[in-house]
């Protein structure tokens, strides 16, 4: 009995670990399935959000509208559903590839561009995309490959702010605020 409730504090203590730490450092993160920006698509919506898909792919989804949002960190953007959407500062603005790799990308799913580009609402910044390995887009604004944080859960949440100092929300332009919650 002693032994089991020894593995189980070990275990817990591990998990723990793994789900605290933030890509940007030596130690990935593990995400969760059902925190991921695809949940907030069930809503009975219909706007044009709500065709936003999940992929095969980790979670991801593809992007069909870029929007302004009004939080606590100022105007940033964010998909249709109001999911937050991030960047990361070892990514380089305007490059071909992302820095965001293997366990990174499953703390840190990347926002995938559909067949077109993303209507925009408020968003002024530059729409683009870059090449994924496994051959898919990923969307950009003002250079910078944008990303969801698998623990924001609801629309207008900002958590992944800051998180390892080198994951930032973007204003509308496409520049990264810096501000920490």
């Amino acid at each position: 009995m002693m032994r089991a409730r020894s593995l189980t504090a070990t275990a817990l203590a591990s998990a723990v670990l793994v789900l605290s730490a933030g890509c940007g450092s030596s130690t990935p993160e593990a995400a969760s399935p059902a925190a991921s920006p695809s949940s907030a698509a069930s809503s009975t919506s219909t706007s044009a959000a709500t065709s936003e898909a999940t992929s095969a792919a980790g979670g991801a989804t593809e992007v069909t509208e870029l929007k302004s949002a009004s939080t606590s960190l100022g105007t940033i953007v964010t998909d249709g559903n109001g999911m937050t959407l991030y960047m990361f500062d070892k990514d380089t603005k305007g490059g071909p590839t992302s820095a965001c790799t293997g366990e990174c990308l499953a703390a840190w799913p990347p926002a995938f561009m559909g067949s077109a580009a993303p209507m925009m609402t408020g968003v002024t910044g530059t729409v683009a995309s870059i090449d994924t390995p496994d051959g898919k887009k990923q969307l950009t604004l003002g250079g910078w490959p944008l990303y969801y944080w698998a623990k924001d859960t609801k629309p207008g949440d900002v958590t992944g702010q800051a998180v390892k100092d080198v994951w930032w929300v973007l204003d509308p332009a496409g520049t990264p605020i810096k501000t920490k919650s």
